[in-house]
C-alpha cells in the first residue's frame, strides 16, 4: 500500500529530528529521504513553497552522503534542520 502525503511528511520529519537529536545518519535514511522529497515534489497537492523546502533537504541527504563525515555534515545543519522541522511542522497543521 503506497504512503499518502501525510505519511510521506510524517517518515521525512523523523529521519530529520533523528539527525538533529543524535547529530548522526546513514547512507540509508539520507537515500530514503530523497525517495520520500522525489514522491512529494511529484504530488501537485504540495505547495511550491514547501518543495522549496524539500529541495534543500534533497541536496542537503545528497551532500551528506558525498561528504568525507557525515556526522559533521550533520552538525553543521543543525539550524537548518530545525527550520525544516518547523516548516514540516507548520505544513503538516495545515
Amino acid at each position: 500500500m503506497p504512503l499518502n502525503e501525510q505519511h510521506q511528511l510524517t517518515i521525512l520529519q523523523d529521519i530529520l529530528k533523528n539527525h538533529q537529536v543524535d547529530c548522526c545518519g546513514t547512507v540509508s535514511e539520507c537515500q530514503q529521504l530523497e525517495r520520500l522529497i522525489q514522491s512529494l515534489i511529484g504530488n501537485q497537492q504540495v505547495d511550491e513553497q514547501m518543495k522549496n523546502t524539500l529541495m534543500d533537504v534533497y541536496n542537503y541527504s545528497l551532500n551528506a552522503q558525498n561528504s568525507k563525515n557525515m556526522d559533521d555534515h550533520i552538525n553543521q545543519h543543525q539550524d537548518r534542520l530545525s527550520m525544516w522541522i518547523d516548516n514540516l511542522n507548520n505544513y503538516n497543521m495545515t
